[in-house]
């Protein structure tokens, strides 16, 4: 069995691990997310002289993924300044001599999803992390879709509702998108306090609901995905999940009618690899990348 690398890189920390083709995990380290020129040497650290086999990263974006392109593997257009336009699959390839594998982070969490978790078997899943900031990761025949870069499902638009009481979302580029609306930031700045802290407070929950409700239903319609699955810090609140069930069925107004959608307590789900699909995601990263170098494709 390969021995294989792993780096979920996150906006706030990169969590980097050792473990094997079948997702299981046997090492990882935390390593705050500075500037590459603190970060990097500290993720090389971890990985030279542990005879890895290959390396895979699920990175936070955006990311050029077009494999024709001179830039492939560079993070583009971060909000984080220092790493923008970084060569961070170039830089580790060099430095480890390894294969790497590549994807956002949330394209490594709906893998993890469909290859040992909730969406395993099905042709077409989604998975939605809301949190910091809110990402969708969409497999198709097994694998993550990219298309001309790769979906920024979070920055779709959605309508505001009448008595929202936040003037314009949090996102820099688009204020009143989805992730403008609905991430953790934007729940905090509407009511003055993180969610963690509002979890019996009803209205925030409801508003919270109806916009992501409003997503998934564009989802359905655009998509057509077998299943829905749910993550991040802001789907920690155990009362949201219910609530973005009824939305979806109530904004959907009876117009599909889908095998899914028939029982949506097992068509919308909780992500259900304890936390752990990112990191399990990137170590499938790793193992399709050393199968493509191993079969020559």
């Amino acid at each position: 069995m390969s021995y294989l690398g792993a780096i979920e890189a996150g906006g706030t920390k990169m969590i980097c691990a050792l473990g094997r083709e079948d997702g299981s995990v046997l090492e990882s380290v935390s390593i705050p997310t500075t500037e590459p020129a603190r970060c990097m040497p500290q993720i090389l650290e971890f990985f030279q002289g542990r005879g890895i086999d290959a390396l895979g990263v699920g990175c936070f974006g955006l990311l050029d993924l077009d494999r024709n392109s001179q830039t492939y593997g560079c993070i583009t257009t971060t909000p984080k300044l220092r790493w923008r336009n970084y060569p961070i699959m170039r830089c580790l390839q060099d430095a480890l001599g390894v294969p790497v594998g590549i994807d956002t982070d949330v394209n490594a969490a709906a893998l993890a999803e469909a290859t040992w978790g909730c969406s395993r078997g099905l042709g077409c899943s989604i998975y939605i992390t809301v949190g910091t900031g809110i990402g969708v990761g969409i497999i198709v025949d097994g694998k993550p879709h990219h298309g001309m870069i790769h979906p920024e499902c979070g920055h779709i638009p959605v309508n505001r509702r009448s008595d929202d009481p936040m003037v314009r979302g949090v996102c820099p580029y688009h204020g009143s998108c989805l992730e403008g609306l609905a991430c953790g930031p934007a729940i905090e700045s509407r009511w003055g306090r993180s969610p963690a802290e509002l979890a019996d407070c009803e209205a925030v929950w409801a508003l919270e609901a109806y916009y992501l409700g409003q997503a998934l239903c564009s989802y359905i319609y655009t998509i057509s995905p077998e299943r829905i699955v749910l993550g991040g810090g802001v789907m920690n609140q155990q009362q949201l999940l219910p609530l973005i069930r009824a939305e979806v069925n109530r904004q959907l107004g009876g117009y599909i009618k889908g095998k899914g959608l028939n029982d949506l307590d097992s068509y919308i789900v909780s992500s259900s690899l304890g936390g752990r699909q990112g990191i399990m995601g990137c170590l499938r990263l790793a193992a399709d990348a050393l199968e493509e170098v191993q079969h020559g494709s």
